[in-house]
């Protein structure tokens, strides 16, 4: 039985920050693989600044040599009606069938978990477990303990908390917003995806 990270972002674009977090998760929780699964921009919640295919090609290229990261497009393939976390898990679940899932995800997001903010929060939390990431400013513990949904599926199993060591910020808005005012964030992000904005001109102020 593997154990399986599922590891969802806008991935727009992807840097060294998502790579390593997804490095440093698997070492220390134990996994065999991670799947890294750029959302859609059919998603309602979520605007991108680049099209899908741009997204999935630079996240390919980035993950390429590392034989433990695995590309999934199962949501940009997905009609925005049928998106949610708790289907993509249950279409997980069903394609590694006997293996041991998590969902891997910033402690921001279980604020919106535990405050009713996600379709099927409930079943979600209740079916699968999660390995969450420290954010800046948010106790993971009290997020727990004062949401019902959170606290009253918790077997002890449900959440791996990793609260050192992962909480680098340097984000892909960043990235976007250095790109768009002329500057150099090339060592912020696999050099094969640097190449790939450059040739494209992704991300860079239109003139006119």
């Amino acid at each position: 039985m593997a154990r399986i990270g599922i590891y969802g972002s806008s991935y727009d674009p992807v840097t060294n920050v998502h790579l390593w977090t997804a490095s440093t998760v698997a070492h220390r929780c134990k996994l065999d693989y991670v799947v890294f699964l750029p959302c859609s921009n059919k998603r309602k919640d979520k605007r991108m600044n680049i099209s899908d295919e741009h997204r999935k090609e630079m996240v390919k290229m980035a993950i390429e040599n590392n034989p433990i990261f695995i590309f999934d497009d199962y949501e940009m393939n997905q009609d925005a009606w049928k998106i949610d976390t708790y289907t993509t898990m249950k279409h997980f679940e069903n394609k590694y069938l006997g293996d041991e899932l998590f969902f891997i995800m910033g402690a921001d997001l279980l604020v919106d978990i535990g405050d009713g903010k996600w379709s099927n929060g409930d079943k979600l939390v209740s079916e699968f477990n999660f390995i969450i990431m420290a954010r800046d400013g948010i106790n993971m513990l009290a997020t727990i303990g004062k949401s019902g949904i959170l606290r009253n599926n918790d077997d002890g199993n449900t959440f791996h908390l990793i609260d050192k060591g992962l909480a680098m910020e340097i984000s892909s808005t960043y990235i976007r917003d250095e790109l768009n005012m002329g500057g150099e964030p090339r060592y912020l992000m696999p050099e094969n995806c640097y190449q790939y904005i450059k040739k494209h001109k992704l991300y860079m102020k239109r003139i006119g």
